[in-house]
């Protein structure tokens, strides 16, 4: 149980990470495009990062009843943003294509 904790908090770093250097690439970028395939990927990071925090949640501490609604209100937000970063990243992944071709 605890290589398992310890794999997931190592996830939610990385995660962590990655939604603040996408977050800084999209913030800085001139391109329009290129600032909403960065924050699309940011997007994604961040909802990996939601599902990450809601397994820990609700798996690794007792179940109260706060904790397991924190843990669906976390997840079901993390799902969102993972959705909607993966199907932003592919639309605008299809205008930078279509722009370079």
């Amino acid at each position: 149980m605890q290589v398992i904790q310890t794999i997931l908090i190592g996830l939610i770093c990385v995660a962590s990470l990655s939604s603040v250097f996408f977050s800084f690439r999209s913030r800085r970028s001139q391109d329009a495009l290129l600032r909403g395939l960065y924050a699309a990927r940011m997007n994604i990071s961040m909802g990996l990062m939601l599902i990450f925090i809601a397994i820990i949640q609700m798996t690794m501490f007792t179940g109260s009843t706060v904790r397991v609604i924190v843990g669906a209100v976390l997840l079901c937000l993390g799902a969102f943003n993972l959705f909607a970063g993966l199907r932003n990243h592919g639309a605008f992944q299809r205008l930078l294509e279509e722009r370079g071709a």
